[in-house]
């Protein structure tokens, strides 16, 4: 992985026009699946009209421009920390409530 990381940013010494979302993470020191969480919170937007379940590119000078941004990357950092936590909170509501669910059933 970081073979294909330090080939896509030495291309021709300079970056391509658009990228993709794992190409996005790695211009943003985040991880691929993070990505769609920035998009649905608002901090990064998709090139063109995607369909929600399509491919989805991003301006490369624009994720440069925010990345440079000391606030921007203080609500994304938050942004995916809140994300992580929510996810959590209900794997572990879930958890529980099968926790309980098998307790009821073998009466302990």
């Amino acid at each position: 992985m970081k073979d294909d990381i330090y080939r896509f940013l030495s291309v021709h010494g300079r970056l391509p026009g658009r990228v993709n979302a794992e190409q996005a993470g790695w211009l943003l020191n985040c991880l691929p699946h993070n990505i769609p969480v920035l998009v649905r919170a608002r901090l990064l937007k998709p090139l063109g009209n995607p369909p929600a379940n399509g491919n989805k590119f991003f301006a490369t000078d624009e994720i440069l421009e925010l990345s440079k941004d000391k606030a921007w990357l203080g609500r994304m950092t938050n942004v995916i920390y809140k994300n992580w936590q929510d996810r959590n909170a209900r794997y572990r509501t879930v958890s529980n409530e099968t926790l309980e669910n098998v307790e009821s059933r073998i009466g302990a």
